[in-house]
């Protein structure tokens, strides 16, 4: 049996050569806009991407402490070094010390993606902003993608798929957020042309971009989610809050009349009234 990590190593390193495809580079180019328009506003002191090098993540966010981390030491590109090497199933990080960790299909390359989002919780601090990438399988491409998976299984071959052993459904993935304590902020899907060999064949399908975006939104074929790490149970209290005395009843007091010496009674003067 192969070791997971080595297992791992062989799924990285056909996802990087199946982003300089035609599919993976339009991938690419959805994925580059949409991040660069998401974390422009995200703010705070430390921010993360874990994986995929290709894409350059941070590029539009202003915090001013930035690393890129992969599981692969040796990934790195031309003109682009990697600050450390780190798996998403353990982070070298302290728990709630990261503003912002963006997994670009880091869970679906992952050894266990469960692991990986209890450890994306664990360094996030309180509000701290959790950015994901990831392929949908409710799509041409989910369908493509089964399809390869079908024709390796009876040794054809010929057919380009994003190369990864499952796909993580958009609702399935915000069930397991939802159950970790994050909320999600902004979902977006993209990607609506089929996942073709050839950039001609893409081009030619490029009018399904328009209409996918109208009217089958949630088919497009990859995602990208943006989730907030809530901790819930604590109330902030002002510094001029006080501890009030407690108040004590005071009995009401009653109008009495007090009689003079020699002033007839009221009630003498109702029984000779009624004697009369």
């Amino acid at each position: 049996m192969n070791h997971p990590i080595i297992e791992s190593s062989s799924i990285t390193q056909a996802w990087r050569d199946w982003l300089n495809s035609p599919a993976g580079a339009y991938l690419l180019d959805w994925e580059q806009a949409q991040i660069d328009e998401v974390v422009a506003d995200i703010f705070g002191y430390h921010a993360v991407q874990l994986g995929m090098p290709e894409l350059e993540g941070l590029r539009a966010n202003r915090m001013p402490h930035q690393w890129l981390a992969t599981s692969e030491p040796d990934s790195a590109l031309p003109g682009k070094s990697l600050d450390f090497a780190a798996h998403s199933v353990a982070l070298p990080f302290q728990a709630d010390s990261l503003d912002l960790l963006l997994m670009p299909h880091s869970l679906e390359l992952s050894l266990d993606a469960h692991t990986s989002l209890r450890e994306a919780h664990r360094v996030l601090m309180p509000e701290g902003h959790l950015v994901i990438t990831g392929l949908n399988p409710t799509s041409l491409w989910g369908w493509r993608h089964k399809r390869s998976q079908w024709y390796q299984k009876w040794g054809y071959r010929g057919l380009s798929a994003p190369p990864c052993d499952e796909m993580i459904a958009y609702w399935r993935l915000k069930d397991w957020l939802r159950l970790l304590g994050f909320e999600v902020k902004l979902s977006r899907f993209g990607c609506w042309r089929p996942a073709m060999d050839k950039a001609k064949w893409l081009q030619r399908w490029s009018w399904m971009d328009r209409l996918g975006a109208q009217w089958w939104p949630i088919l497009g074929g990859a995602y990208v989610m943006v989730a907030v790490k809530k901790v819930h149970g604590g109330r902030m209290l002002g510094a001029t809050w006080k501890q009030r005395r407690p108040q004590t009843k005071t009995a009401v007091g009653v109008a009495q009349r007090q009689i003079r010496p020699g002033e007839p009674n009221g009630l003498h003067r109702k029984n000779e009234c009624e004697s009369r």
